[in-house]
């Protein structure tokens, strides 16, 4: 991993090869190894590599039906690889697979809004909230909605109930606290009523 943090892509891959040999089973290391194929694929634009990524992510979620990093992965790739209507139906599966996990709704919403599909991301994004109302990425992804549409106040508030379920979000809480001072200042601008 450490290797794979550092950009040593290749590297990572015969650690992550080893690590197979000792477990054929384990659905991380299939995951970690088409991690790095499929960065070496971005990288050399090659498509052997992405393509080889395909396989191992598969091969993941053959060991573990409900990886939610390996969907989150494969179905970047393909979209990388100009395949989003596949990338749609593998998510839309990973969620019949197993509805009660919010995953594949946040998900389903991130591959909408990347394809300027704001309504239905924020829709796919109520869905999951309904099965958790806590989920925290799927709180940060409508604040960040809500907020790009000029909608500081429930931005805010998704924010912070995002960080009341997960606090290590560094990025999220600077940009809570940013928003929380632009709120606030907005607040001590408009005029109160005199009371009489």
């Amino acid at each position: 991993m450490a290797l794979f943090q550092s950009g040593q892509y290749q590297q990572s891959a015969q650690y992550f090869q080893q690590a197979l040999q000792k477990d054929p089973t384990n659905a991380d290391a299939y995951y970690n190894l088409a991690a790095a194929y499929h960065q070496v694929g971005k990288i050399n634009r090659s498509t052997t590599e992405l393509d080889q990524a395909e396989v191992l992510y598969n091969k993941c979620l053959d060991y573990n039906q409900n990886h939610q990093e390996c969907y989150r992965a494969l179905a970047v790739l393909l979209v990388d690889k100009n395949q989003p209507d596949k990338a749609q139906r593998l998510l839309e599966g990973w969620y019949s697979l197993n509805p009660a996990n919010p995953g594949a709704k946040v998900e389903l919403a991130r591959l909408r809004e990347e394809f300027g599909d704001r309504q239905a991301a924020k829709d796919y994004l109520q869905q999951a909230l309904v099965i958790d109302p806590y989920e925290p990425r799927a709180l940060a992804a409508l604040g960040r909605i809500q907020e790009s549409e000029g909608n500081a106040a429930q931005a805010l508030a998704n924010y912070q109930r995002s960080l009341y379920r997960n606090q290590f979000q560094p990025e999220l809480a600077a940009r809570a606290a940013t928003l929380r001072t632009a709120v606030n200042a907005a607040g001590q601008g408009t005029t109160q009523p005199t009371l009489r």
